[in-house]
């Protein structure tokens, strides 16, 4: 008689948490996901999926009813700060299924919450568990013991710490400092497309580079929408309410004196600018951690400069999936999924922090050095030693 599948635990319902229910529940174990939001939900903002993300959403059956809501952006290209000059980066549409097999698209985040929520829901519609924060946990007698804010205990033979950049589950296994402000914050809209001028509503994502900041601006929703992440280097987070914090216009355009008019013009548009504290931890050398693991911003919460942050995290779920069914024991199936994740986690988050010289360089004051530089950093060769390593991966594949 063959022995029962784990029944795998996973605190966090987010993106990467759900995709890794999923595509465990696609492979016959069983799952339950605990959640502390009395609601799933994202915030309301545009997220980037390369084609190494979609390659992970389609394993999962959540690629084609993401892509009908999504936009391709067909190009995407870098222009300077405030002269406006554009130099084109890539080809986003037919070129990068050629080469990688899927698109790149530019989606509004909600929409991929529930595009991998579904995928798992369908296959165990009572796996999310609202309104259920994990306190804590504990091993013995061959099991885990997840305890819950509210007093609750469940058992499982495994746990996903799929919580975030302030991890319980981290907490408890790597023992580490908590998470730090980097110097970094993001203004974050999504602007009605009707609202802004024809230049800017076009179908390409938009990367203005320029001293201490940058701008980012693509289209969502068919092009519906423009979505607007700015971000800039600021020594300090005063808002007294936390991370997160409403802004105001005239603080983003005073944070944005001397950029192209087009910046401003987003701005004006946006209907409510969010302010947000990026949040960094140190690489760690572990994931796994008997029948405990981590996933996702649990384990690498990395700056977005590489656009890659969810998408890493659907990544980890397919492989962890994957790694449970090659391997019966559950502690083993732990271990070659740090091993199998562990390093390419850790460079993406370096390398994401080494983005910051090409995107805040006080270089580009000087217009001629700016435009040299850039053409040489952002040349088609250059972006191609960024970018390959990370868009060519498949999870689905990759050894384990």
């Amino acid at each position: 008689m063959a022995a029962a599948k784990p029944h795998i635990l996973i605190a966090g319902g987010g993106i990467g948490g759900m995709c890794a229910a999923a595509a465990l529940l696609q492979r016959g174990f069983d799952v339950d996901v605990f959640e502390q939001a009395e609601a799933q939900r994202e915030i309301g903002a545009g997220i980037q999926i390369s084609p190494n993300g979609c390659r992970a959403l389609d394993s999962i059956g959540a690629f084609e009813p993401l892509r009908k809501l999504s936009c391709r952006a067909e190009s995407k290209e870098v222009r300077l700060w405030n002269s406006g000059k554009a130099w084109k980066l890539f080809d986003l549409g037919s070129q990068a299924v050629e080469r990688y097999g899927y698109p790149y698209l530019t989606v509004y985040r909600p929409d991929l919450l529930e595009a991998v929520s579904a995928a798992a829901l369908r296959l165990k519609p009572s796996a999310l568990h609202l309104g259920s924060k994990a306190a804590g946990f504990a091993e013995s007698g061959g099991k885990v013991h997840l305890t819950l804010e509210n007093g609750a205990t469940v058992t499982g033979d495994a746990l996903i710490g799929s919580d975030g950049v302030h991890s319980m589950t981290r907490r408890l296994t790597a023992h580490d400092a908590p998470p730090v402000y980097p110097g970094m914050m993001i203004w974050r809209a999504v602007i009605p497309a009707r609202d802004l001028p024809e230049r800017l509503r076009a179908g390409m994502a938009v990367n203005w580079i320029g001293p201490n900041g940058h701008v980012v601006h693509y289209p969502l929703r068919g092009g519906e929408w423009i979505n607007l992440a700015a971000t800039l280097e600021r020594r300090e987070w005063d808002e007294p309410g936390g991370w997160m914090a409403e802004g105001a216009k005239r603080q983003c355009h005073e944070d944005y004196s001397g950029w192209h008019e087009d910046a401003h013009a987003l701005i004006d548009a946006a209907p409510k600018l969010i302010k947000w504290a990026y949040l960094t931890r140190a690489p760690l050398a572990r994931w796994a951690y008997g029948r405990a693991a981590l996933l996702g911003d649990a384990c690498h919460p990395t700056l977005p400069f590489l656009a890659q942050g969810a998408v890493i995290a659907l990544e980890d779920g397919i492989v962890l999936a994957r790694c449970f069914e090659t391997y019966s024991d559950a502690p083993e199936a732990l271990r070659a999924y740090e091993r199998a994740r562990l390093e390419r986690g850790n460079r993406m988050v370096a390398e994401s922090s080494a983005m910051a010289a090409h995107f805040h360089n006080p270089g580009y004051r000087d217009a001629g050095w700016a435009e040299a530089y850039i053409d040489r950093e952002w040349s088609a060769e250059a972006i191609a030693a960024r970018y390959d390593w990370l868009f060519t991966y498949k999870c689905d594949s990759a050894d384990i």
